[in-house]
């Protein structure tokens, strides 16, 4: 990419002055690509320093940032109210431009500040900060650091309030994708969403090329390496519990309160959070939470229900193919067919897993074929399953659950449930898209 984008200065400027990436072989099972681009851009991360989390009014308009290094204060050193009143915890994700490459066994992942010739925009949109809670009076999905019962989390249980088991403050599960969206839209408009499959894409590239890594499980690293540059991942996440213990302790209900990482501000990193002894074990369990770049638990904890995109499943009579779509309009989300959703591709029949994904000109994260492991290609685990007969419309689940362990990540699937489905661990996040 060595096209002349502007003169004037004190010599041409380049395309490549601009943007900064990852490269990586389809072949090759090591999941850390290679770093390609404007080399001091991995070091500065134009785009990545710009995502900041805030409290957003229901209008779209921004209330006030908070502060980049603690969350409980806003950006000017004053107390901020993270309850709502407010407004809702958001991460801020800024306008940036994309390009992605497929070129023969390469694959290449771009991202720059500037709108470079080949680059697509993905526009300004906000991710909630926590995993999303609901104001049960409204039901209105939200983004809160609230302990009073109007916000009681997981499938709204009082009776456990006083115990250690308790929901207050716990993000909302036992919801399926058709109410979570319904929920997110009480707060005003169609701009206000559930998860959203592009956000989610979106934040997962930025991780990859800010860490190089396509194991979002790596151990967390603080410390850059001999280049300035960021290494490792986000660590195992809230995903190391024995299943049977947890069902036996709540029923697979979240137990993380939201906010637990507000210490880290708008940075990367991981907080410790211990269920005591005597609940959820004989013994305390210490998990660790993290946070990339201000968004907690983008994986593990609970599933992430996610809208704007889905599959439908054929049964193998009915034509054997898995055909992913997706919708960039939020006002064309639905749970019925898939007018005015785009077809991105096929995805892997058996889960298992991914060892490549459908990239394509958006970047699709969906795998289109399993065979990797935990440590190799990206990592993460693929659910799904086929239909006997007929075709059936599945919605997309991200991140995996508490007791998934190695399975779980950013990249971590299942297209098992329809939009209906419900769990105890199915929760979902609160996203923000201005109109254009």
């Amino acid at each position: 990419m060595g096209l002349i984008i502007g003169m004037g200065g004190t010599r041409p400027q380049f395309a490549y002055d601009y943007y900064y990436g990852i490269e990586w072989d389809t072949s090759v099972s090591n999941p850390v690509p290679t770093r390609i681009g404007k080399a001091e851009l991995h070091a500065s991360l134009p785009v990545q320093s710009l995502i900041r989390r805030c409290v957003l009014k229901d209008n779209g308009e921004v209330n006030y940032y908070l502060h980049a290094n603690d969350s409980t204060k806003r950006d000017n050193g004053a107390a901020a109210n993270l309850t709502g009143a407010d407004g809702q915890v958001m991460v801020e994700l800024p306008d940036c431009y994309y390009r992605f490459e497929m070129d023969g066994l390469k694959r290449r992942a771009l991202i720059s500040t500037e709108p470079l010739p080949g680059f697509n925009k993905w526009n300004k949109a906000y991710i909630s900060a926590y995993e999303a809670a609901v104001q049960r009076s409204t039901s209105k999905l939200a983004s809160v650091v609230n302990t009073d019962a109007d916000y009681r989390g997981g499938n709204n249980t009082s009776g456990w309030d006083e115990t250690n088991k308790t929901l207050l403050g716990r993000p909302a599960t036992n919801i399926s994708l058709t109410n979570f969206r319904a929920y997110a839209r009480n707060r005003g408009s169609s701009e206000w969403n559930c998860n959203v499959y592009r956000l989610h894409k979106e934040l997962w590239w930025m991780f990859a090329i800010e860490y190089c890594n396509f194991n979002s499980q790596a151990s967390f690293n603080a410390a850059l390496d001999s280049n300035g540059y960021h290494q490792g991942g986000l660590g195992a996440g809230v995903t190391t519990l024995d299943g049977t213990k947890w069902n036996t302790f709540n029923g697979y209900n979240p137990f993380v309160p939201c906010g637990t990482t507000n210490s880290l501000g708008n940075h990367t990193g991981c907080v410790d959070y211990t269920l005591e002894a005597g609940g959820y074990d004989t013994n305390a369990k210490t998990v660790s939470v993290p946070s990339y770049r201000g968004v907690e638990n983008p994986f593990g904890h609970i599933w992430k229900w996610t809208d704007g995109c889905k599959v439908l499943i054929q049964s193998e009579a009915a034509g054997g193919l898995s055909m992913f779509y997706t919708c960039d309009d939020p006002a064309n989300f639905t749970s019925s067919g898939v007018s005015n959703y785009d077809y991105r591709g096929d995805l892997a029949r058996t889960g298992g897993y991914v060892k490549e994904i459908v990239l394509g000109e958006y970047g699709e994260i969906m795998p289109l074929s399993v065979g990797g492991g935990s440590t190799t290609y990206f990592c993460d685990n693929f659910y799904t399953s086929i239909p006997d007969s007929g075709t059936s419309e599945r919605g997309v689940l991200f991140g995996g659950a508490a007791a998934y362990d190695a399975y779980a990540g950013f990249v971590f699937a299942s297209t098992n449930s329809t939009a209906t489905g419900t769990d105890a661990y199915f929760g979902s996040r609160l996203c923000f898209i201005p109109a254009a």
